[in-house]
């Protein structure tokens, strides 16, 4: 069982965070302070500015050279004003990034960050069962990417799990970046201006090059074509020359301009409107460039992005300016220069050029960019919960074996954990216990815990054990009126599913909440039943909720190899209370006409008959 790597001299991160906010906002104070004191002094140099003009033009006292003076001093204001105004402006942004890591710590984080919904499927065998994405999800708990690319990387190792090899590789990369704190503080405020609306995913149209790459001759005589007829039409207006020459030069350029407008569109399509993009990935690139690496996963990304001998910050950079370049010819008074210099053309040859050059590399930078990203969110989170460990990964045998497991989701503080045990000779946990006890929350703890554990996160747990396993939950199915479909026959479409996972390489691990609760208790004790026996003659294991005492007998068939275990409550002063425990055996009580009575639903006094007192001794409910 691997711990993160916490040094007892390490602050906690509750007091870094404190200490570090408090610093940044220190420093945004005091570029304000030294910001209004510029702007005094640019108000001073205009004034005095104003008084000298007067001087010179009006009283004719002093030479107008005297205006150089104020007017160099008021540009040189204006400089450092701009680089004072950045400078309150990131110290700001470093401290928002601390807040909200304290926002975290103190469980206040929902709703704060990106939650992901783009990646939202609701077919997909546990995505939503196990809130990965929306609001107060695992998603949004875990990323802290800048790029697209980072975060699609997250939602990736969310949505599959990886084999035991990759996870054991992410686990020792993100013990490496735990306590890399600056670097997550440099991404996190990197490009902030442009961060939210910048797609450099989109910029995988350059990793491929063009059909037919320009040349050094053509891209040689495009230029001296355009060079040749700028210098016929100036011949032209100083009157060298007659115009005959300079409408001649300008047809000639004409026609070779229309044979060359492809290569500018096709440079259009892949950078227009780019600009921001290119700046934000140039950004990243640069600061992992800088980041030592600390596993052999960390040097293999870095040595992806440093692939034929090029920094990728730099060789972007080099791309920016040309795409600037070529943006320059949408402005209405550089058209005629467009038009007598080739200048599109040129620019767009350049981007080709470039593409050639380094369009076989640009897929394993972005891919590069984006696996670091995701594995320094995931370092944060490891940082921000340090009592949690790294599972170890079992190949020989099917398991999930947990120790003090508790639901990620939940602040710790009031994070009620149990022990889980699967494989071998229990490989069905069917746990009964009354509305409201914490059935539903273990099956979502295993598979949260599970979804973290091949992700290559640590996990909330003293100690977790498992095998490569695919996770399928039926928390949460719904019913759908566009589809015609209701919750029972949708539940049966995900058993379905499960039961062709189960049928895959990688064991299932099934998470049954009340099955098949749509149905009669006898129909759905023999279905239950045939169910559960079909996944674990797969090779499956999992954990099947029921409120259905019956569905106790299931643990009696030797073939399927279940255990019974409940959660209990108590009912005191008219309050129902939970202790979250899990327990060996069958619950024997139910709440739920308490519960109904609490709410004034059902009489203080039952009615006579059997089946007021069957319900209280805990029939079904």
């Amino acid at each position: 069982m691997l711990r993160p790597a916490m040094r007892e001299r390490e602050p906690a991160p509750k007091d870094e965070y404190r200490r570090r906010e408090s610093l940044h906002q220190a420093r945004a104070a005091n570029s304000r302070r030294f910001e209004e004191r510029i702007s005094r002094a640019r108000l001073g140099v205009a004034l005095t500015a104003a008084l000298v003009a007067w001087l010179a033009f009006g009283a004719a006292v002093l030479s107008p050279w005297w205006l150089a003076a104020p007017a160099l001093a008021f540009a040189t204001l204006v400089v450092v004003h701009g680089r004072v105004r950045g400078r309150c402006r990131q110290a700001e942004r470093r401290a928002a990034f601390y807040r909200r890591g304290l926002a975290r710590l103190a469980g206040q984080w929902a709703g704060a960050g990106r939650t992901g919904d783009r990646f939202r499927d609701p077919r997909h065998p546990y995505a939503d069962g196990l809130d990965l994405f929306g609001e107060g999800s695992l998603y949004e708990l875990l990323c802290d990417a800048r790029t697209r690319m980072g975060e699609e990387t997250i939602a990736a190792w969310l949505l599959a799990p990886s084999d035991p090899a990759s996870v054991r590789a992410r686990q020792t990369a993100v013990q490496a970046l735990t306590p890399r704190l600056d670097l997550r503080e440099d991404l996190a405020v990197l490009g902030e201006e442009v961060a939210a609306t910048a797609r450099p995913d989109a910029l995988a149209s350059l990793a491929t090059s063009a059909a037919s790459p320009p040349g050094m001759r053509l891209r040689l005589g495009a230029a001296a074509i355009g060079a040749a007829t700028l210098a016929a039409v100036v011949s032209w207006a100083l009157g060298w020359a007659p115009s005959s020459v300079a409408l001649g030069a300008l047809a000639i350029q004409s026609l070779i301009r229309g044979r060359l407008g492809r290569h500018v569109l096709e440079a259009d399509r892949a950078v227009a409107g780019h600009g921001p993009d290119l700046d934000l990935l140039a950004a990243v690139f640069e600061r992992f460039e800088r980041e030592p690496p600390g596993s052999p996963l960390l040097v293999r990304l870095h040595a992806d992005l440093m692939s034929q001998g090029w920094r990728p910050s730099r060789a972007v950079g080099r791309l920016r300016v040309w795409v600037d370049l070529l943006d320059a010819r949408r402005n209405q008074f550089f058209v005629p220069f467009d038009v007598l210099t080739m200048w599109s053309v040129h620019c767009a040859l350049a981007v080709e050029a470039w593409r050639v050059r380094h369009g076989a590399s640009v897929a394993a930078w972005l891919s590069a960019a984006g696996q670091l990203e995701a594995l320094c969110s995931l370092a944060g989170y490891a940082s921000e919960h340090p009592d949690d460990v790294y599972p170890t990964i079992e190949e020989a045998r099917v398991c999930f074996e947990a120790e003090a497991l508790g639901h990620p989701l939940i602040p710790d503080a009031s994070c009620v954990r149990n022990d889980v045990a699967l494989g071998g000779t229990a490989r069905v946990l069917i746990v009964s216990g009354s509305n409201m006890s914490g059935k539903s929350t273990l099956l979502r703890a295993v598979g949260a815990n599970t979804v973290l554990a091949l992700a290559g996160a640590p996990v909330r747990a003293s100690r977790l054990r498992l095998s490569l396993l695919y996770p399928g939950a039926t928390l949460l199915i719904r019913d759908s009126l566009q589809e015609g479909t209701s919750r029972f026959y949708a539940e049966l479409i995900r058993l379905r599913d499960l039961v062709r996972i189960a049928d895959g390489p990688i064991p299932l691990l099934f998470l049954l909440d009340e099955i098949l609760h749509g149905t009669n208790s006898h129909d759905r004790r023999l279905g239950a039943a045939a169910v559960v026996h079909g996944l674990t003659q797969r090779g499956a294991i999992g954990l099947i909720t029921t409120h259905d005492l019956a569905l106790s007998e299931v643990a009696e068939d030797p073939a399927v190899h279940a255990v019974n275990v409940h959660f209990a409550d108590r009912l005191e002063d008219g309050r129902m209370l939970f202790d979250y425990r899990m327990r060996p055996g069958v619950v024997r009580t139910s709440n739920a006409l308490a519960l109904m009575r609490t709410l004034g639903l059902w009489p203080e006094a039952p009615p006579s008959g059997p089946e007021g007192p069957r319900h209280q001794a805990g029939g079904t409910s």
